[in-house]
């Protein structure tokens, strides 16, 4: 008996080798109908995995050619910060690990299944001495079963506790999608910097090349004796002036091309030629009292937090119910082909059974789990509310600032329509000897303040659309 009882165990552990790995791949793969499916192959799970390849890709497409920068639209950059910035693949990958969550938590209400397959070699009914072993004697036998376990009712605790997992699964997508509108609104706020900064840098350069063309001429009418060594000292000092303007200008530019970059996820420099399509300048909506309501309806983060609320009070009602009994099934079934006889009457064993547990006391566990789930239940609510209070007072002021920096575009464009009149006016005065070089410095002043004035007018109204647009929840 010794021999084939040995043959036998070396044959049950090829046997539970063979059998093992097809039902762990077979478990990993997707159930039939009726069962919970497998961890979704999404295509948002496709693009968290290509993000490499895609930045490379844009690194390579964003590679400058000499002596060119490659040209780059705000909707251009939009695409590829929701492409390459981190914080959306952030975003992104948490939603996908929330949906596992719940998949866990769903696996409470489904049934449990195990197989094995024992055998033992033994001294013939032997006792065991020392160990842990539950029985008294040993035999040698082999013997093959499996069993199972049906959750039949917890009175809605697990039911409470998947539907929780499922709202703080939309309320992570919900997530998600206002990362989406954050980076959306930084990428045209950093657009509209950068090409705010770039229009003062050509202002500033183009008023050095003024007033060095002025200087150069006064320089010269001083050789000859036709101006003094006062308006050359003006025009000097005017001059520098100047340089020190283009100076500062070239530094934001930089900054904001620096800031810009970061935004759309590049981890290099990279100095773009932006193209003003111009497709944002529109007047701001009339009615302060519509857009509010989009807001409360649209509003990502809004949604995310009505999400979060409903989840916390599904969450109470599960720590309530633990107070409640839970019913439960299992089974067992197998099969002893090797066994002593004079001990086994069958070749085989099974029982089915059920059972109840009921709490009765332990410390007031359950009861303070449950008030403090009720308790943060309230908190999500007062939290909602809060945001909601935020967003109205958000939506208001965004409508007041588009608003206003929309009448200030008219404005600073008649400014620097008088400026540039009262430009030219004053250096026909100065050729004709009519005035000093004083007027003409305060007139060269104040048309270059007014052409920075109207550049940024139209780029802060630009970005004060953007905000309010974000504020409203109608990010395209």
């Amino acid at each position: 008996m010794t021999i084939p009882m040995k043959l036998f165990i070396n044959y049950v552990a090829f046997a539970v080798l063979a059998i093992a790995l097809p039902v762990a791949s077979i478990a990993q793969a997707t159930p039939k109908s009726g069962a919970l499916p497998d961890a979704p192959a999404s295509r948002l799970l496709a693009q968290v995995s290509a993000q490499p390849a895609i930045h490379a890709t844009n690194q390579a497409q964003s590679s400058p050619t000499p002596g060119a920068n490659p040209r780059l639209t705000r909707s251009e950059a939009g695409q590829m910060a929701i492409k390459n910035n981190p914080q959306v693949t952030i975003a992104k990958l948490l939603a996908l690990a929330q949906h596992q969550v719940y998949r866990e938590t769903r696996a409470a209400e489904l049934p449990t299944g195990s197989a094995a397959i024992t055998a033992v070699e033994a001294e013939e009914a032997s006792r065991v001495s020392a160990g842990s072993l539950t029985a008294s004697r040993l035999f040698e036998h082999a013997g093959a079963g499996g069993g199972f376990s049906q959750l039949l009712t917890d009175f809605g605790r697990t039911r409470n506790l998947v539907a929780s997992s499922i709202l703080q699964e939309k309320a992570q997508k919900a997530n998600a999608v206002a990362t989406q509108y954050d980076i959306e609104l930084a990428t045209d706020q950093a657009f509209f910097n950068a090409l705010e900064a770039q229009e003062t840098l050509r202002v500033a350069q183009q008023n050095v090349t003024t007033r060095q063309t002025l200087q150069s001429q006064i320089n010269q009418m001083t050789m000859n004796k036709l101006k003094s060594t006062l308006d050359l000292s003006f025009a000097n000092v005017n001059l520098s002036q100047a340089k020190l303007l283009a100076l500062d200008a070239q530094n934001i530019a930089d900054s904001t091309m620096a800031a810009l970059d970061a935004v759309l996820g590049l981890d290099h420099e990279m100095t773009f030629q932006l193209i003003d399509d111009g497709s944002a300048f529109q007047q701001p909506p009339p009615d302060v009292d519509q857009q509010i309501q989009e807001s409360l309806q649209q509003r990502p983060d809004l949604q995310a937090t009505q999400f979060s609320e409903q989840a916390a009070v599904k969450f109470s009602h599960a720590e309530r119910d633990q107070l409640f009994p839970s019913i439960a099934t299992s089974g067992t079934v197998g099969t002893v082909p090797i066994r002593p006889g004079q001990y086994y009457l069958t070749n085989w064993w099974g029982a089915i059974g059920v059972n109840i547990n009921i709490p009765i006391f332990n410390g007031f566990l359950y009861t303070s789990q449950a008030k403090e789930a009720s308790l943060r239940a309230q908190a999500a609510s007062e939290q909602t509310r809060d945001l909601r209070d935020r967003i109205v007072r958000d939506v208001k002021t965004a409508w007041l600032a588009a608003n206003t920096s929309y009448q200030k575009v008219s404005v600073s464009a008649e400014l620097l329509q008088e400026a540039d009149l009262g430009l030219k006016l004053a250096q026909t005065r100065y050729q004709m000897g009519l005035s000093s070089i004083v007027e003409l410095s305060q007139a060269e002043y104040q048309q270059t303040d007014a052409a920075i004035g109207n550049a940024n007018a139209q780029y802060q109204y630009r970005m004060a659309l953007a905000t309010l647009n974000y504020q409203i929840g109608s990010v395209p």
